[in-house]
């Protein structure tokens, strides 16, 4: 069967910290505490394993040094020296993302994103790629919903000649219209590709059905039409507003010290203006309590549903967390997973998120079965969260999911440079503190049964918003 697409993303594709359709985006990993790392069932025992094999490495660098650097222009960076490895990575993101698209420019920040390596100062776009080739460096951009975030990873030892180019695309881009219509074409490829994609089509309903006309209820891409009207002012006063040092978040990992990264956060951030001009985006909740029927002429059919979520400062987050875990969390030990496919065998996977953006929050659970069986699963799934809302987590499962979620942190999320700064990253955007990865399996360990039974009842008692894509009841194929 077919996978049920995230609520998402993407963060135009971002990750950081991961995304459902109410999360968006993030490129990169996931944000935050709430997204669950999926293994393959063949793999579960022999990770179990694996795990006092690596701990040792993985240990050294969950104790990890991380330094707080501030240069003479007042840009602040987190960094992780690291020489084991002749590279350096950085991660960065300014405030704002596709939220900030103008009404009837939807897919602004979108195209913008793609247009940094294509021309910037006095190189055109060939002359930058050649540039960058050069160099040997890797560098993106991606438009989130609540940000727009770039990264670039480079040699030790051309790190100037990078960080050059990095400034570049970062203060001078050109927005020339050959490229610009180069990557407006692509986008609209892909726009025309997913119009006639179900699953997308049903997607864009379901952010429309629980946001409305919030800016999350827009498409990250745009449309045929929005895409069309932008021209290189949109892009240039859009960059301006955007790109401004109040609202920049820095993280470097590797063959640098904290003198020479100061010179560079300079060089590169510098010359940008002080503030940024943003949008006032306001706090939304989910609209729930509504079913939403999507009819598709397919095999199967997709079941989404969102209740209540929890924000990363509430504080009881991390019961939130647990809870979840419990619930949907981690493939083949979740209620929801031993439920639908090992007693009853009526899909592949189901799963539950805690969905995290900055204006909205929810918890999601997603699952796709035979068409024929969509009432039977949809009714199975409402049964495992009554009675996670009415009983909670046991006293067992809540001690197995505390040591798994301190245990399986550095494997999920310092297991690379470019991991480590978008996990420094998204530490900077939850206002987490510089030491939180000290803290953080304490907070764990101090949350009790009753506060998990809590947060279930809080966040698992409420009427779902619910989505059924598939065909008509009574209509569905034999496969």
């Amino acid at each position: 069967m077919r996978g049920v697409p995230a609520w998402h993303r993407h963060r135009s594709g971002q990750h950081p910290s991961t995304v459902l359709a109410l999360r968006a985006n993030p490129p990169s990993p996931t944000r935050g505490e709430g997204r669950a790392a999926r293994v393959a069932t063949p793999l579960v025992t022999l990770l179990l394993s694996l795990v006092f094999l690596v701990l040792p490495a993985l240990s050294a660098r969950a104790a990890m040094s991380i330094q707080e650097v501030t240069s003479s222009k007042g840009i602040t960076a987190w960094l992780v020296e690291d020489y084991s490895v002749p590279l350096v990575a950085i991660r960065f993101v300014f405030d704002g993302g596709t939220t900030q698209d103008p009404a009837g420019k939807e897919g602004l920040a979108n195209l913008m994103s793609g247009l940094f390596d294509e021309g910037a100062g006095n190189l055109d776009s060939e002359a930058f790629q050649i540039k960058l080739d050069d160099v040997g460096a890797e560098m993106s951009f991606e438009a989130a919903r609540d940000g727009t975030y770039g990264s670039m990873r480079m040699l030790a030892e051309q790190r100037d000649a990078a960080f050059d180019l990095l400034r570049l695309a970062v203060t001078e881009p050109r927005f020339d219209q050959a490229p610009i219509d180069r990557i407006r074409a692509q986008v609209l490829s892909g726009i025309i590709a997913n119009e006639l994609d179900p699953d997308t089509l049903a997607q864009r309903k379901w952010l429309e059905a629980l946001y409305g006309t919030h800016p999350y209820a827009r498409p990250d891409q745009g449309t045929r039409q929005s895409i069309a009207t932008i021209t290189p002012d949109d892009l240039i006063a859009f960059h301006k507003a955007n790109f401004a040092r109040d609202g920049l978040h820095v993280a470097v990992v590797g063959a640098i010290d904290a003198e020479t990264l100061k010179k560079k956060l300079d060089l590169v951030f510098g010359g940008l203006p002080q503030h940024q001009a943003l949008s006032a985006v306001a706090d939304v909740d989910p609209k729930l309590n509504q079913q939403l029927e999507v009819n598709y002429d397919q095999p199967q059919t997709s079941l989404q549903l969102a209740y209540p979520g929890v924000k990363r400062s509430a504080p009881d987050f991390f019961a939130a967390v647990l809870m979840n875990e419990i619930l949907g969390g981690s493939a083949f030990t979740s209620r929801l997973f031993d439920e639908v496919r090992e007693k009853r065998g009526l899909a592949y996977s189901a799963s539950s998120d805690l969905v995290d953006h900055q204006h909205a929050n929810a918890l999601a659970i997603t699952t796709a079965t035979r068409a024929d069986r969509a009432a039977e699963t949809l009714a199975v799934v409402r049964e495992v969260v009554k009675r996670m809302a009415e009983e909670g987590p046991t006293e067992a499962e809540l001690g197995a999911t505390k040591k798994y979620l301190i245990g399986a942190y550095a494997i999920n999320n310092l297991n690379s440079s470019g991991a480590i700064a978008a996990t420094l990253l998204e530490l900077q955007l939850d206002k987490l503190g510089i030491d939180y990865m000290q803290r953080r399996a304490a907070l764990i360990n101090a949350v009790t049964l009753d506060q998990v039974k809590a947060a279930a009842k809080k966040l698992l008692s409420a009427e779902p918003a619910i989505m059924i894509v598939g065909p008509k009841v009574g209509e569905a194929k034999k496969e």
